[in-house]
Protein backbone atom coordinates (compact mmCIF):
# COMPACT_ATOMS: atom_id res chain seq x y z
CA UNK A 1 0.00 0.00 0.00
CA UNK A 2 1.53 3.32 -1.08
CA UNK A 3 1.55 6.39 1.16
CA UNK A 4 -1.19 8.20 -0.85
CA UNK A 5 -3.33 5.05 -0.72
CA UNK A 6 -2.77 4.74 3.02
CA UNK A 7 -3.82 8.36 3.56
CA UNK A 8 -6.89 7.88 1.39
CA UNK A 9 -7.98 4.70 3.10
CA UNK A 10 -7.31 6.26 6.51
CA UNK A 11 -9.60 9.15 5.62
CA UNK A 12 -12.32 6.70 4.59
CA UNK A 13 -11.81 4.85 7.87
CA UNK A 14 -12.38 8.07 9.82
CA UNK A 15 -15.57 8.79 7.86
CA UNK A 16 -16.87 5.28 8.54
CA UNK A 17 -16.12 5.61 12.26
CA UNK A 18 -17.83 8.99 12.47
CA UNK A 19 -20.86 7.66 10.60
CA UNK A 20 -21.26 4.53 12.69
CA UNK A 21 -20.75 6.45 15.92
CA UNK A 22 -23.46 9.01 15.25
CA UNK A 23 -26.15 6.30 15.10
CA UNK A 24 -26.18 5.92 18.91
CA UNK A 25 -27.04 9.57 19.71
CA UNK A 26 -29.62 9.43 16.91
CA UNK A 27 -31.09 6.34 18.56
CA UNK A 28 -31.33 8.30 21.82
CA UNK A 29 -33.30 10.96 19.96
CA UNK A 30 -35.51 8.32 18.28
CA UNK A 31 -36.69 6.95 21.64
CA UNK A 32 -37.08 10.37 23.25
CA UNK A 33 -40.86 10.58 22.71
CA UNK A 34 -41.70 7.03 23.74
CA UNK A 35 -41.49 5.06 20.49
CA UNK A 36 -41.32 1.35 21.37
CA UNK A 37 -38.41 -0.92 20.50
CA UNK A 38 -40.21 -3.26 18.08
CA UNK A 39 -41.69 -0.39 16.08
CA UNK A 40 -38.28 1.24 15.74
CA UNK A 41 -36.54 -2.03 14.87
CA UNK A 42 -39.14 -2.79 12.18
CA UNK A 43 -38.59 0.49 10.35
CA UNK A 44 -34.83 0.28 10.83
CA UNK A 45 -34.84 -3.11 9.10
CA UNK A 46 -37.19 -1.93 6.34
CA UNK A 47 -34.99 1.06 5.52
CA UNK A 48 -31.87 -1.09 5.57
CA UNK A 49 -33.52 -3.75 3.40
CA UNK A 50 -34.52 -1.15 0.79
CA UNK A 51 -31.03 0.32 0.53
CA UNK A 52 -29.23 -3.03 0.60
CA UNK A 53 -31.77 -4.52 -1.81
CA UNK A 54 -31.04 -1.75 -4.30
CA UNK A 55 -27.31 -2.37 -3.88
CA UNK A 56 -27.85 -6.11 -4.40
CA UNK A 57 -29.66 -5.43 -7.66
CA UNK A 58 -26.87 -3.13 -8.85
CA UNK A 59 -24.30 -5.80 -8.04
CA UNK A 60 -26.32 -8.43 -9.90
CA UNK A 61 -25.65 -11.03 -7.22
CA UNK A 62 -29.25 -11.91 -6.32
CA UNK A 63 -30.39 -13.43 -3.03
CA UNK A 64 -30.42 -17.25 -2.81
CA UNK A 65 -33.59 -18.45 -1.08
CA UNK A 66 -33.36 -22.02 0.16
CA UNK A 67 -34.37 -23.72 3.38
CA UNK A 68 -30.80 -23.37 4.61
CA UNK A 69 -30.42 -19.67 3.79
CA UNK A 70 -33.86 -18.80 5.21
CA UNK A 71 -32.95 -20.53 8.46
CA UNK A 72 -29.64 -18.68 8.49
CA UNK A 73 -31.34 -15.32 7.85
CA UNK A 74 -33.78 -15.99 10.68
CA UNK A 75 -31.04 -16.90 13.14
CA UNK A 76 -28.86 -13.91 12.22
CA UNK A 77 -31.85 -11.56 12.41
CA UNK A 78 -32.62 -12.79 15.93
CA UNK A 79 -29.12 -12.76 17.42
CA UNK A 80 -27.79 -9.85 15.38
CA UNK A 81 -30.71 -7.40 15.42
CA UNK A 82 -33.99 -8.25 17.13
CA UNK A 83 -32.73 -9.33 20.57
CA UNK A 84 -29.70 -7.00 20.94
CA UNK A 85 -31.46 -3.98 19.45
CA UNK A 86 -34.53 -4.47 21.64
CA UNK A 87 -32.28 -4.38 24.72
CA UNK A 88 -30.29 -1.42 23.39
CA UNK A 89 -33.42 0.62 22.68
CA UNK A 90 -34.58 -0.06 26.25
CA UNK A 91 -31.21 0.81 27.78
CA UNK A 92 -30.61 3.98 25.78
CA UNK A 93 -33.80 5.48 27.24
CA UNK A 94 -32.21 5.41 30.70
CA UNK A 95 -28.45 5.62 30.04
CA UNK A 96 -26.33 8.34 28.40
CA UNK A 97 -25.55 7.56 24.76
CA UNK A 98 -21.84 7.98 25.49
CA UNK A 99 -21.95 5.24 28.12
CA UNK A 100 -23.66 2.93 25.60
CA UNK A 101 -20.83 3.69 23.12
CA UNK A 102 -18.24 2.77 25.75
CA UNK A 103 -20.02 -0.49 26.58
CA UNK A 104 -20.11 -1.40 22.87
CA UNK A 105 -16.32 -1.48 22.87
CA UNK A 106 -16.60 -4.58 25.08
CA UNK A 107 -17.67 -6.68 22.09
CA UNK A 108 -14.20 -7.95 21.09
CA UNK A 109 -13.39 -8.58 24.76
CA UNK A 110 -16.55 -10.65 25.22
CA UNK A 111 -15.90 -12.42 21.93
CA UNK A 112 -12.45 -13.60 23.02
CA UNK A 113 -13.53 -16.05 25.81
CA UNK A 114 -16.35 -17.26 23.54
CA UNK A 115 -13.81 -17.96 20.82
CA UNK A 116 -11.69 -19.89 23.33
CA UNK A 117 -14.71 -22.05 24.20
CA UNK A 118 -15.43 -22.72 20.51
CA UNK A 119 -11.73 -23.44 19.88
CA UNK A 120 -11.47 -20.60 17.40
CA UNK A 121 -8.64 -19.00 19.37
CA UNK A 122 -5.83 -20.15 21.61
CA UNK A 123 -5.13 -18.58 24.97
CA UNK A 124 -3.04 -15.44 24.59
CA UNK A 125 -1.73 -13.46 27.56
CA UNK A 126 -1.85 -10.16 25.65
CA UNK A 127 -5.52 -10.56 24.77
CA UNK A 128 -6.30 -11.85 28.27
CA UNK A 129 -4.94 -8.61 29.76
CA UNK A 130 -7.12 -6.75 27.24
CA UNK A 131 -10.12 -8.60 28.65
CA UNK A 132 -9.09 -7.63 32.19
CA UNK A 133 -8.75 -3.97 31.15
CA UNK A 134 -12.30 -4.09 29.82
CA UNK A 135 -13.62 -5.61 33.04
CA UNK A 136 -11.91 -2.93 35.12
CA UNK A 137 -13.43 -0.32 32.80
CA UNK A 138 -16.91 -1.70 33.43
CA UNK A 139 -16.26 -1.70 37.17
CA UNK A 140 -15.47 2.02 36.98
CA UNK A 141 -18.88 2.55 35.44
CA UNK A 142 -20.86 0.56 37.99
CA UNK A 143 -18.96 0.67 41.31
CA UNK A 144 -18.29 4.35 42.11
CA UNK A 145 -21.47 6.18 43.17
CA UNK A 146 -20.24 9.31 41.40
CA UNK A 147 -19.74 7.61 38.05
CA UNK A 148 -23.23 7.71 36.49
CA UNK A 149 -25.38 10.87 36.65
CA UNK A 150 -28.09 8.96 38.54
CA UNK A 151 -27.62 5.86 40.71
CA UNK A 152 -30.86 4.45 39.30
CA UNK A 153 -29.09 4.08 35.94
CA UNK A 154 -26.98 1.28 37.38
CA UNK A 155 -29.80 -1.23 36.92
CA UNK A 156 -29.75 -0.63 33.16
CA UNK A 157 -26.06 -1.48 32.67
CA UNK A 158 -26.80 -5.26 32.48
CA UNK A 159 -29.55 -4.55 29.95
CA UNK A 160 -27.11 -2.53 27.85
CA UNK A 161 -24.64 -5.43 27.97
CA UNK A 162 -27.13 -7.84 26.34
CA UNK A 163 -26.38 -6.31 22.95
CA UNK A 164 -22.58 -6.71 23.10
CA UNK A 165 -22.98 -10.33 24.31
CA UNK A 166 -25.21 -11.24 21.37
CA UNK A 167 -23.04 -9.34 18.89
CA UNK A 168 -19.97 -11.21 20.14
CA UNK A 169 -21.82 -14.52 19.82
CA UNK A 170 -22.93 -13.63 16.29
CA UNK A 171 -19.38 -12.94 15.20
CA UNK A 172 -18.12 -16.21 16.65
CA UNK A 173 -21.02 -18.11 15.09
CA UNK A 174 -20.14 -16.76 11.64
CA UNK A 175 -16.45 -17.50 12.18
CA UNK A 176 -17.18 -21.06 13.30
CA UNK A 177 -19.95 -22.11 10.90
CA UNK A 178 -19.68 -19.65 8.02
CA UNK A 179 -22.37 -17.69 6.18
CA UNK A 180 -24.17 -20.39 4.18
CA UNK A 181 -22.26 -19.37 1.05
CA UNK A 182 -23.47 -15.76 1.19
CA UNK A 183 -21.33 -12.66 1.05
CA UNK A 184 -21.70 -9.98 3.70
CA UNK A 185 -24.15 -7.76 1.81
CA UNK A 186 -26.37 -10.71 0.87
CA UNK A 187 -26.33 -11.86 4.48
CA UNK A 188 -27.32 -8.45 5.85
CA UNK A 189 -29.97 -7.91 3.16
CA UNK A 190 -31.61 -11.29 3.76
CA UNK A 191 -31.49 -10.91 7.54
CA UNK A 192 -33.02 -7.43 7.25
CA UNK A 193 -35.96 -8.70 5.17
CA UNK A 194 -36.62 -11.67 7.47
CA UNK A 195 -36.15 -9.53 10.57
CA UNK A 196 -38.70 -6.99 9.31
CA UNK A 197 -41.23 -9.78 8.72
CA UNK A 198 -40.57 -11.06 12.25
CA UNK A 199 -40.87 -7.71 14.02
CA UNK A 200 -43.95 -6.38 12.21
CA UNK A 201 -46.41 -8.64 14.09
CA UNK A 202 -44.52 -7.99 17.34
CA UNK A 203 -44.83 -4.24 16.82
CA UNK A 204 -48.55 -4.51 16.00
CA UNK A 205 -49.31 -6.91 18.87
CA UNK A 206 -47.45 -4.83 21.45
CA UNK A 207 -48.93 -1.54 20.26
CA UNK A 208 -45.44 -0.24 19.39
CA UNK A 209 -45.96 0.14 15.65
CA UNK A 210 -44.84 3.57 14.46
CA UNK A 211 -47.33 4.89 11.91
CA UNK A 212 -45.36 6.70 9.18
CA UNK A 213 -48.47 8.67 8.15
CA UNK A 214 -48.22 11.22 10.92
CA UNK A 215 -46.48 14.54 11.56
CA UNK A 216 -42.77 13.87 11.65
CA UNK A 217 -40.52 15.30 14.31
CA UNK A 218 -36.91 14.82 15.40
CA UNK A 219 -37.41 11.19 16.60
CA UNK A 220 -38.80 10.00 13.25
CA UNK A 221 -36.12 11.74 11.23
CA UNK A 222 -33.44 10.44 13.60
CA UNK A 223 -34.61 6.86 12.98
CA UNK A 224 -34.57 7.27 9.19
CA UNK A 225 -31.19 8.99 9.14
CA UNK A 226 -29.53 6.51 11.50
CA UNK A 227 -30.90 3.51 9.56
CA UNK A 228 -29.72 4.94 6.23
CA UNK A 229 -26.31 5.83 7.66
CA UNK A 230 -25.86 2.34 8.99
CA UNK A 231 -26.67 0.65 5.68
CA UNK A 232 -24.38 2.98 3.72
CA UNK A 233 -21.50 2.90 6.19
CA UNK A 234 -21.65 -0.87 6.52
CA UNK A 235 -21.44 -1.15 2.73
CA UNK A 236 -18.40 1.14 2.85
CA UNK A 237 -16.84 -1.05 5.51
CA UNK A 238 -17.32 -4.14 3.34
CA UNK A 239 -15.65 -2.30 0.47
CA UNK A 240 -12.75 -1.19 2.69
CA UNK A 241 -12.10 -4.72 3.96
CA UNK A 242 -11.91 -5.88 0.35
CA UNK A 243 -9.30 -3.21 -0.43
CA UNK A 244 -7.19 -3.19 2.73
CA UNK A 245 -7.91 -6.41 4.64
CA UNK A 246 -9.67 -6.95 7.95
CA UNK A 247 -6.75 -5.91 10.17
CA UNK A 248 -6.66 -2.34 8.85
CA UNK A 249 -10.44 -2.00 8.65
CA UNK A 250 -11.02 -3.25 12.20
CA UNK A 251 -9.24 -0.17 13.53
CA UNK A 252 -12.61 1.52 13.06
CA UNK A 253 -13.44 0.03 16.48
CA UNK A 254 -11.50 2.79 18.24
CA UNK A 255 -13.14 5.48 16.12
CA UNK A 256 -16.67 4.22 16.74
CA UNK A 257 -16.18 4.35 20.52
CA UNK A 258 -14.36 7.69 20.56
CA UNK A 259 -16.68 9.44 18.12
CA UNK A 260 -19.69 7.90 19.89
CA UNK A 261 -18.75 9.83 23.03
CA UNK A 262 -17.97 12.93 20.95
CA UNK A 263 -21.31 12.93 19.12
CA UNK A 264 -23.19 12.40 22.38
CA UNK A 265 -21.50 15.49 23.83
CA UNK A 266 -22.21 17.59 20.72
CA UNK A 267 -25.75 16.47 19.88
CA UNK A 268 -27.09 15.61 23.33
CA UNK A 269 -24.95 17.92 25.49
CA UNK A 270 -23.90 14.98 27.66
CA UNK A 271 -21.18 15.44 30.28
CA UNK A 272 -19.22 12.70 32.04
CA UNK A 273 -17.53 12.15 35.36
CA UNK A 274 -13.78 11.38 35.62
CA UNK A 275 -14.72 7.73 36.25
CA UNK A 276 -16.39 7.48 32.84
CA UNK A 277 -13.37 9.05 31.12
CA UNK A 278 -11.12 6.55 32.92
CA UNK A 279 -13.43 3.73 31.83
CA UNK A 280 -13.20 4.96 28.22
CA UNK A 281 -9.41 4.91 28.41
CA UNK A 282 -9.35 1.37 29.81
CA UNK A 283 -11.81 0.18 27.16
CA UNK A 284 -9.63 1.60 24.39
CA UNK A 285 -6.59 -0.15 25.86
CA UNK A 286 -8.63 -3.35 26.06
CA UNK A 287 -9.69 -3.09 22.41
CA UNK A 288 -6.06 -2.52 21.40
CA UNK A 289 -4.86 -5.59 23.29
CA UNK A 290 -7.72 -7.86 22.21
CA UNK A 291 -7.52 -7.01 18.49
CA UNK A 292 -5.80 -9.83 16.57
CA UNK A 293 -2.31 -9.20 15.31
CA UNK A 294 -1.83 -8.89 11.57
CA UNK A 295 -0.32 -12.36 11.12
CA UNK A 296 -3.16 -14.09 12.96
CA UNK A 297 -5.79 -12.13 11.09
CA UNK A 298 -4.24 -12.85 7.70
CA UNK A 299 -4.26 -16.55 8.52
CA UNK A 300 -8.05 -16.31 8.84
CA UNK A 301 -8.55 -14.11 5.75
CA UNK A 302 -10.18 -16.87 3.72
CA UNK A 303 -12.93 -17.29 6.33
CA UNK A 304 -13.41 -13.54 6.63
CA UNK A 305 -13.88 -13.22 2.86
CA UNK A 306 -16.95 -15.44 3.08
CA UNK A 307 -18.66 -13.18 5.62
CA UNK A 308 -17.03 -9.83 6.38
CA UNK A 309 -17.10 -8.95 10.06
CA UNK A 310 -18.34 -5.70 11.52
CA UNK A 311 -16.36 -3.38 13.72
CA UNK A 312 -16.23 -4.14 17.42
CA UNK A 313 -18.60 -7.03 17.17
CA UNK A 314 -18.13 -8.72 13.82
CA UNK A 315 -21.30 -7.01 12.54
CA UNK A 316 -23.08 -3.95 14.03
CA UNK A 317 -26.65 -3.29 13.08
Amino acid sequence: MTRPELLGYSGILVILGMGWAITLPLTKIAVSTGHGAFGLIFWQLVIGAILLGALTLVRGRGLPLTRGTLGFFTFIALIGTVIPNASSYKAVVHLPAGVISILMSLIPMIAFPMALGLRLERFNARRFFGLLAGLVGVSLLVVPKASLPDAAMLAWIPVALIGPVFYAFEGNFVAKWGTAGLDAIQMLFGASVVGALMTLPLALWSGQFVNPIRPWGAPEWALVISSAIHALVYTGYVWLVGRTGSVFAMQVSYLVTGFGVFWAMVLLKETYSPYIWAALGLMMIGVFLVQPRARAALARQDKASQGVTRPNRRIKR
